[in-house]
Order: C-alpha cells, then structure tokens, then sequence
C-alpha cells in the first residue's frame, strides 16, 4: 500500500499536479488499492514544496556541489600565474 502511495505521488508529479493526501487517496482507490489515510497525509507533507522530478534526476549525485563552468578553471589558473 506504501508503494502504491508513492506510484501515486509520481504519477502526479509527472503531469504536474500538486500533491496532496486527497489526490494520494483518490489514485490508489481509483487503482482499487486502499491505503491509510496517514501514508497519503505523510507522503504528501513530505513532498511539499519540492520538485519531484529534480530529486529523481539528482538520486546519486553523492550530494557534490554544482560543477564549476568549463572556463572557470582556466581563467582561475591564468590569474594564479
């Protein structure tokens, strides 16, 4: 039931809905699957105000900082000599 809650969260995210616990809710019963009503109240407070695709495309990014720009390093190393 968790995971269906959480298919239910990308599939709204993947056609730009907002997530909410009702909208959890009415995927997973539209689906004949029927969750508690805190994974859906639990999951969306969770997902509230984040992009979900970007932390999707950002899973094994280790956390690293951006990269610095291609020029970036030159410009640095032409000023150090």
């Amino acid at each position: 039931a968790e995971l269906a809650a959480t298919y239910a969260a990308l599939i709204l995210a993947d056609d730009g809905i907002e997530i909410t616990a009702d909208k959890i809710t009415a995927l997973t019963n539209a689906a004949s699957i029927e969750i508690e009503p805190i994974w859906a109240s639990l999951l969306a407070k969770a997902l509230e105000g984040k992009n979900v695709k970007e932390l999707l495309s950002n899973v094994g990014a280790g956390g690293a900082g951006p990269a610095a720009a291609p020029g970036a390093a030159a410009a640095g190393g032409a000023a150090a000599a």
